[in-house]
């Protein structure tokens, strides 16, 4: 039976097609990988099956006993609320269903006692549906899934502006599983989680029994939980059985057969073009070439599709710096309380380190007060000579101007050519180079931003999390520049595969957890 059925979707942006006459149809207990590269619609076609989006033809059928949990790289929290005040709006229904039945009794005073009993009746069977769903227990299950997910430890009355982005999305997992979906979709579920964090999530989709769509350019992670792949490929959307390394293996099968047909035709077609040109003058043979020339005319020609751009990231080096970069001297990182006990450390030159721990242990804090951005509590960082640091901050607010404004608000010395050839080597496409910021994807800001970098030369590497949201042409060429770097490099990230083989050392922040 199916849970969704979609049904001729077709939505352009931007004169652009991102999907043309596309049909979907997710069955019970399929747990599907949406896949594809950066900007080929993925969030957009799970922005349409939420209804944030309207396609502008085609239809979303979604069964109608179905409840949809959505877990969105977007959703932005109120800061205003506490992390309890985000769990508790699991059950919003329930409450409005209390408030219903209170504000059903305040109306009472003014009926007839015919009225009232048909009321009194109506309300009983909302109070039954309250029992039923455990409303009177809804504290004690936050209590006891925060215990679960530790995120008791942050506090639940913790207001959710001081979260980092990793504490955020256990947040909002949680307040899914609260909610009981029958269906999860998953935009990016694993940026900004630690790996403990993301082994539980593996685990738990594993043994789910109900249906999910995950979006991920974790391949490690795909390959474990899913068991129905689709293709996002604008404008079509193709769907393959198996894990995402099957997806692999046939996609590229399929693609060298296409390319191997598509050949044999152009030698055909080049054929009959030179026995039509040689033909067609003379009478004897015109007849012929005519033929020829029908079936040609009459031929459905193979078409290949245009290769994607694939970035090619490089880091310019600048002066060399002195031999060590920091010297930290017993420093606890911290804002308005301390993150961490007392470090001592330093780091030398040409040295590549990945940082490590879980959610919320002060990474992304470290980073920023060894490049000063913020203040150490106590104790003292002692900066080395000529540091030339470039900064990939872990999240950024999206402006309105376009890319090609921006890059060029940063080196105005650059003609327009220097500036969209820049774009254009990190992966983005004349499209995505003329369009605003915030309206691109994820990975296609972070090209932008790692561009920044890449375009100022530089002796030291400050990566936070920067893997989240590329896909996997771009980390694999992210993972080259790495490498290739000569100076040193501070990378933060959650992804053992993406760092294990290119770091000389590992830091694991958990040893300096309070």
């Amino acid at each position: 039976m199916s849970i969704l059925v979609v049904e001729n979707l077709s939505h352009a942006f931007g004169g652009r097609v991102i999907f043309e006459d596309v049909s979907f149809r997710l069955n019970r207990g399929e747990h599907v990988g949406l896949v594809g590269a950066n900007g080929e619609g993925k969030s957009t076609f799970m922005n349409i099956l939420t209804k944030k989006l309207e396609p502008e033809e085609g239809k979303v059928l979604w069964n109608k006993r179905v409840n949809v949990g959505y877990l969105d790289q977007h959703t932005v929290l109120d800061p205003a609320k506490t992390i309890r005040d985000v769990l508790k709006s699991a059950y919003d229904e329930l409450y409005d269903i209390e408030q219903s039945i209170t504000d059903d009794y305040m109306k009472m005073a003014d009926m007839d006692e015919k009225e009232m009993n048909v009321l009194l009746e109506d309300i009983g069977e909302r109070q039954s549906y309250l029992d039923q769903h455990d409303f009177y227990l809804i504290d004690s299950k936050i209590d006891e899934i925060s215990r679960a997910f530790s995120i008791d430890a942050l506090g639940l009355d913790t207001n959710v502006s001081n979260l980092s982005g990793g504490q955020r999305t256990r947040i909002l997992m949680t307040k899914l599983l609260l909610q009981k979906p029958d269906i999860l979709l998953l935009d990016e579920p694993t940026n900004y989680l630690d790996v403990e964090h993301i082994e539980w999530l593996k685990n738990y989709l594993i043994n789910y029994e109900n249906a999910f769509i995950l979006i991920s350019h974790d391949v490690p992670f795909l390959n474990t939980c899913i068991n129905v792949v689709y293709h996002v490929d604008a404008p079509s959307i193709t769907r393959y059985t198996g894990n995402y390394d099957n997806f692999v293996s046939v996609y590229e099968t399929k693609k060298k057969q296409l390319e191997a047909a598509y050949n044999r035709q152009q030698a055909e077609i080049e054929k009959m073009e030179d026995f039509i040109a040689r033909n067609k003058a003379r009478v004897a043979t015109r007849g012929m070439a005519n033929s020829r020339m029908k079936q040609l005319n009459k031929m459905e020609r193979i078409e290949l599709k245009k290769e994607k751009i694939k970035p090619e990231f490089a880091f310019q080096y600048s002066s060399t710096p002195s031999k060590y970069l920091f010297i930290t001297n017993d420093i606890v990182i911290g804002y308005d309380y301390p993150l961490s006990k007392p470090m001592t450390f330093a780091l030398e030159k040409n040295k590549k380190v990945a940082i490590v721990g879980a959610n919320g242990i002060g990474k992304t804090t470290l980073l920023k007060s060894l490049l000063g951005i913020i203040d150490v509590l106590s104790g003292s960082i002692e900066h080395g000579e000529n540091i030339d640091a470039g900064y990939f901050v872990q999240e950024e607010k999206a402006s309105s101007q376009t890319c090609m404004q921006e890059l060029w608000d940063t080196f105005p010395a650059y003609s327009q050519y220097e500036v969209r050839s820049a774009l254009a080597k990190c992966g983005l496409t004349t499209e995505q180079i003329e369009s605003q910021v915030f309206v691109l994807s994820g990975g296609e800001q972070a090209k932008l931003r790692l561009c920044k970098i890449m375009n100022t030369p530089c002796n030291l590497l400050v990566l936070d999390e920067p893997t989240n949201h590329l896909d996997q042409d771009a980390k694999d060429s992210l993972k080259e520049a790495i490498q290739a770097f000569k100076g040193t490099v501070l990378l933060v990230s959650h992804e053992p595969y993406f760092y294990e083989d290119i770091v000389d050392e590992v830091w694991d922040m958990s040893q300096y957890s309070i």
